[in-house]
């Protein structure tokens, strides 16, 4: 097993036991955002792919991101109270 392959699977191990008490869907998108495969990351929920894709859609669906500029100006605000 290369090097880089462990560090993954320790990475993904951490990520989940501090995200123990989280939903199925919290889970999928922190491993997303970590750099897994929707693949990967069904591996490690014990689910299929195509839940983990339905469940990054239906969270890029939910919540629309913010640019660096408007997290940027938000952090500014705070600072300025």
């Amino acid at each position: 097993m290369p090097e880089t392959d462990r560090l993954e699977r320790i990475l993904a191990l951490l990520l989940l036991h501090s995200m123990k008490g989280a939903s199925q869907q919290e889970k999928i998108v922190q491993l997303s955002l970590a750099g897994f495969s929707n693949l990967e990351i069904a591996n490690l929920v014990q689910t299929t792919s195509a839940v983990v894709g339905q469940s990054l859609y239906a969270t890029r669906q939910q919540k629309p991101r913010k640019t660096r500029g408007e997290t940027a100006r938000k952090r500014a605000s705070k600072r300025r109270r």
